[in-house]
């Protein structure tokens, strides 16, 4: 498996691509490829083109879950790539209206238009991606310190209710030696989805992480975190977007932290 990031809220020293406080990655497993989360605006598609990556290609997008930071690059995306029909994998509440207070936090095409844009796959099951790749759907609660906590509020039968971000899921890559997760923003916890995607796989070796882990400050979540990381013996930690400094420095003092920018490959 090869992974690119396309869009990431860092970039590389004297690597002269952009960035944007958002996610996209490019992935390929054997012969197919394929994207994680499009970003907040066309600059996946920017960095792609400088990459030498021809999106043209990719068989899917999967959306890791609905907020804009993700999948607002879809209307660039659809306005550029009209011939041929693409598959949009995703939670079942990712095209949703999704608000905080007046702000729209959503998808620019919600669950009516993208349908008729795209074969639009929604699934609280998982479902493989690709031979090695799985779509994770819903993730369910297995650690108590990484209770889901509401972002605002979510259209549902015409009505808003508390939006506990139910459409947050991830990807798990099996491997002959473990598995390796990619996640989008991680609201449903990190160690909740690493948990899953040992579960689904059938495979309690964890080799790497890559993604946002949603983690702001240092506290009593966060050293659990960490010591749940120990406990699995993760090899290759790339905590990235939003993820803070200082977060990812406390991880540093017991694992190593890998970087993450613009530009980074890796080949798994």
């Amino acid at each position: 498996m090869k992974l690119k990031v396309l869009v990431d809220n860092n970039t590389y020293i004297d690597q002269y691509y952009c960035g944007e406080p958002a996610v996209s990655y490019y992935i390929e497993d054997e012969d197919i490829s394929f994207l994680l989360d499009v970003g907040y605006s066309d600059l996946f598609m920017k960095n792609a083109k400088a990459f030498g990556i021809n999106l043209d290609k990719i068989s899917s997008i999967v959306i890791s879950h609905g907020h804009d930071d993700h999948t607002r690059g879809l209307k660039y995306y659809f306005n550029e790539n009209k011939k041929d029909i693409i598959s949009i994998i995703a939670h079942p509440d990712a095209f949703k209206e999704k608000v905080v207070g007046d702000l729209k936090i959503c998808s620019p095409i919600l669950e009516k238009e993208l349908k008729e844009k795209c074969n639009l796959i929604l699934s609280k099951e998982p479902i493989k991606v690709s031979k090695n790749i799985t779509f994770l759907g819903e993730i369910p609660e297995t650690n108590t310190f990484e209770n889901r906590k509401s972002i605002g509020k979510q259209a549902v039968c015409d009505n808003f209710i508390d939006d506990y971000v139910m459409d947050d899921s991830a990807l798990v890559y099996k491997s002959k030696d473990g598995i390796y997760i990619i996640t989008g923003c991680s609201h449903s916890g990190i160690c909740n989805i690493i948990e899953y995607a040992k579960q689904v796989c059938k495979d309690n070796r964890v080799l790497g992480v890559i993604g946002g882990f949603h983690l702001f400050e240092v506290d009593e979540r966060v050293s659990k975190t960490i010591q749940y990381f120990k406990q699995n013996n993760i090899k290759e930690l790339y905590p990235c977007h939003c993820t803070s400094f200082i977060v990812k420095a406390e991880i540093h003092k017991v694992l190593p932290v890998k970087e993450v920018g613009v530009g980074l490959e890796i080949n798994w």
